[in-house]
């Protein structure tokens, strides 16, 4: 159609013929090849069938060359009588096997030139036939041209061999960087081996009742994320202002009580703290907003813009609006806000392909028991938000009931969901004056 409109379509035979081509002459650059390149990106038929072809014979370790490439050809139904001809042909017009990458980049640009036409002709057609609101369409929109920026379709069936490919890729890449979770670490190890880490596309929930320290731990994985392993946070807090979140971040990197920061008392060696912790803050990767009107798609927004995003923390679920709404609600209507936001958030993990840390209040049902540890029957206005985390965590301090206890500083993390499997009861210890937890091994060697 765009042929006959006049339009010149993004694609190049030759770069397709030439990349097939350095395949059949030097089959040690396919497992490169197909790294970079998907089938569907090869616009000419023809092309698209030999390197099929050629991935499915690779992927079942059958020896790749012409003569294989041609038989099996026949054996799936895509060969004709010009086969064995047009084969010849790309031998015959590949220069070298050894620029195959730069053959592959050739189509795979043309490929996304393809696509982006695609896109633009579909939110064209939201436009014009009125297929929602301005912020509904502009949302849709972004969210497509970031699929294709991250080199992922917005949807579609996918044949299970490119799915396994990624499987072996995930478990390749978890084997050989030596570290015991495939996931990035919570810098809390009992709690790692129990989640197995913080990973791509969760949703993760952390529950509590109001000052059990939700907000610490998430700012202590955070700083762990960004300070330990090096990796890009953004964090969302709805209730403190930036000043409040980096303060505790300070008083937790340089080990000064927050109450001193806070008042200015220190002492010299304090300063001298304070300041080499500060120094090293500002140059970690983590960015804060703390507008409180966010809605889920606002946060999507601004992720989509950070290269090389790594981690999200939003600072709470229940201040967060729904697209469009006010403040204004009835308990029946903020019951379907909030599973709508907790859908919308897993949705924004999946897509940004990142964990997504969400803290969310308990009810006041556990006040009511004698044993009041957190359950999941226990998360506030929605049992949607329990459909969609994939581990739910809740904080327990006994010591914020009863002040005589024996260990008012044991914390318990309790993990109520974990869809990778083991869930159980991880003690911590609560470091008041720092507003942060540790591990009970680490804190006591760090005592001793």
């Amino acid at each position: 159609m765009d042929e006959l409109l006049g339009k010149k379509i993004p694609y190049s035979s030759q770069a397709e013929q030439a990349v097939i081509g350095s395949m059949l002459i030097d089959p040690r650059c396919i497992a490169e090849v197909i790294k970079k390149l998907r089938p569907d990106e090869f616009y000419v038929r023809a092309n698209r069938d030999i390197f099929e072809t050629i991935v499915a014979m690779f992927s079942y370790g059958q020896t790749v060359d012409p003569v294989t490439v041609l038989d099996q050809m026949k054996v799936r139904g895509v060969g004709d009588d010009n086969t064995p001809g047009y084969l010849a042909e790309i031998i015959r017009v590949t220069p070298t096997s050894a620029n195959a990458m730069e053959y592959a980049a050739i189509v795979r640009d043309r490929a996304l030139l393809r696509s982006i036409s695609t896109v633009a002709d579909e939110i064209n057609t939201m436009v014009y036939e009125g297929s929602g609101e301005a912020d509904s369409v502009l949302e849709a929109a972004e969210a497509k041209m970031y699929a294709l920026r991250e080199g992922r379709g917005t949807s579609g069936l996918k044949e299970i061999r490119y799915v396994m490919q990624n499987v072996f890729d995930a478990m390749s890449e978890a084997a050989s960087s030596g570290s015991r979770i495939p996931g990035l670490s919570t810098g809390l190890p009992d709690l790692d081996n129990m989640i197995l880490g913080l990973n791509k596309s969760e949703l993760i929930l952390i529950a509590a009742r109001p000052g059990m320290g939700k907000t610490s731990i998430a700012l202590n994985m955070a700083l762990n994320v960004a300070m330990t392993q090096h990796k890009k946070v953004a964090m969302f807090s709805l209730e403190m202002s930036r000043e409040q979140l980096v303060s505790r971040l300070l008083s937790r990197a340089s080990l000064v009580p927050s109450q001193n920061l806070l008042t200015g008392q220190l002492t010299e060696q304090q300063w001298r703290d304070v300041a080499a912790a500060a120094n090293t803050l500002s140059e970690s990767p983590i960015l804060i907003d703390d507008n409180p009107t966010l809605t889920v798609s606002d946060m999507n927004a601004q992720c989509r813009m950070v290269k090389d995003l790594d981690l999200v923390v939003i600072d709470y679920l229940q201040l967060m609006q729904s697209a469009g709404s006010g403040h204004s609600w009835s308990n029946e209507s903020r019951t379907q806000a909030v599973s709508d936001i907790s859908r919308m958030l897993k949705i924004m993990a999946k897509q940004l392909n990142v964990p997504v840390i969400c803290l969310s209040q308990l009810s006041r049902a556990n006040e009511a028991r004698q044993d009041k540890r957190p359950m999941l029957s226990d998360l506030r206005e929605s049992g949607a938000i329990e459909q969609d985390a994939d581990v739910v965590i809740g904080l327990y301090r006994d010591g914020y009931y009863n002040r005589e206890c024996e260990n008012p500083n044991l914390a318990e993390a309790i993990v109520l969901k974990n869809r990778k499997g083991q869930t159980g009861t991880v003690n911590l210890t609560w470091v008041p004056e720092y507003t942060t937890f540790y591990s009970v091994e680490k804190y006591r060697d760090d005592e001793g």
